[in-house]
């Protein structure tokens, strides 16, 4: 029996060291939500950066964003004690939009000042204008720097059918845009209205009171005849 309950012990103690490890193997820097339309305009990308060292504290996150798909219009709030440093870039291909030509956009974002003790998160959130309308997804390398000096590098991209790579880079997806479908042109068709309807209607119920009225004068009529006959009759000598 003692045999039989350390085994079972040995057993779970294995298994919750590979459940401790897959945990601490699946926290990882993201970005939320998950996915958004192709050309999305004001909206809030919002990174999450746990804190995977059992002794020190993130003290600084630097996020990298794409240049050949800029994010347009972005807007950065300090919080919690952080405070943002916002890099600005010269794009190779300028973006043409409604308000004219864009040829700068930001391409890093350093918080600094605050910190994210072991086994917590810090959410960092990042405004956008508009989103590009040409690409399908969006890599965000990120470089997190304890206060011990060690930096995770999440930068590695996942290829297709590939193993998940072990500090893999937050990844937006990009939807294909909602189009309405333009109406089929024809001959518009016939707007019935129920005017002519009632007047057809009013005119029905008319003849079915006339019809009932002269119904009625006729039976009148046949019953005053028929009197006037038998009075006459009891009349005669």
């Amino acid at each position: 029996m003692h045999r039989t309950r350390t085994a079972a012990l040995a057993v779970l103690l294995a298994a919750g060291g590979v459940l401790a490890a897959a945990g601490a193997a699946s926290a990882h820097v993201t970005v939320h939500p998950e996915s958004y339309p192709q050309g999305a305009t004001d909206g809030l990308l919002t990174f999450r950066v746990p804190d995977e060292d059992d002794k020190a504290g993130t003290s600084q996150v630097q996020v990298f964003l794409p240049t050949d798909h800029p994010l347009l219009g972005v807007l950065v709030t300090p919080h919690d004690g952080w405070t943002p440093k916002v890099t600005t870039t010269k794009l190779k291909t300028p973006v043409k939009t409604d308000d004219g030509t864009i040829t700068d956009a930001v391409s890093e974002i350093t918080w600094t000042g605050g910190k994210i003790a072991p086994g917590q998160f810090e959410d960092f959130d990042v405004a956008f204008g508009q989103l590009p309308d040409d690409a399908t997804n969006l890599t965000f390398k990120t470089l997190q720097t304890y206060d011990s000096g060690k930096v995770v590098r999440w930068i590695e991209a996942a290829g297709q059918g590939d193993d998940d790579p072990e500090n893999p880079a937050p990844v937006l997806t990009l939807t294909p845009a909602k189009t309405l479908t333009p109406a089929k042109t024809g001959t518009p068709a016939k707007t019935v209205t129920s005017a002519p309807v009632a007047k057809a209607a009013a005119h029905d119920s008319t003849a079915r009171d006339l019809g009932v009225a002269g119904i009625v004068l006729g039976a009148v009529a046949l019953g005053a005849g028929g009197f006037a006959v038998a009075r006459s009759r009891s009349t005669r000598p």
